[in-house]
């Protein structure tokens, strides 16, 4: 048995009697319609997963300073306490604005369309 017979055979048992009419498996990739639907371009995964992270991080955002306003209505903090956590808050709100603008996201594009749930984020 020759070099290209057993490179055909090989072929033929990984992907199927076909291959080995095309030739060595590593010399003629077979592209496979799942091969067509998962080729996407390196930008819209990288914009794609910044959008699934930013809307985390923004979900995140908005639990914690609707827990910040609950205690500040409850009347647990302290006037510096109360500072310092509009001040944190103001400042993420300002770091998530630069990271939409860096991916080109707008606010709108990290509320995740949940069906009949409904949207992710509170729209008020």
């Amino acid at each position: 048995m020759t070099e290209r017979d057993e490179a055909a055979e090989l072929a033929a048992a990984v992907h199927g009697p076909a291959a080995a009419l095309d030739g060595p498996a590593w010399r003629t990739p077979r592209v496979t319609p799942l091969d067509r639907r998962l080729a996407v371009d390196q930008d819209s995964v990288e914009r794609g997963l910044a959008s699934l992270v930013l809307t985390v991080i923004e979900l995140l955002r908005q639990l914690m300073e609707r827990q910040a306003l609950r205690r500040v209505d409850l009347g647990d903090l302290t006037e510096e306490q109360v500072e310092r956590i509009g001040t944190t808050l103001m400042a993420l709100e300002e770091q998530m604005a630069e990271l939409r603008t860096y991916f080109g996201l707008a606010p709108e594009d990290l509320n995740l369309d949940l069906g009949p749930l409904g949207p992710l984020l509170p729209t008020d």
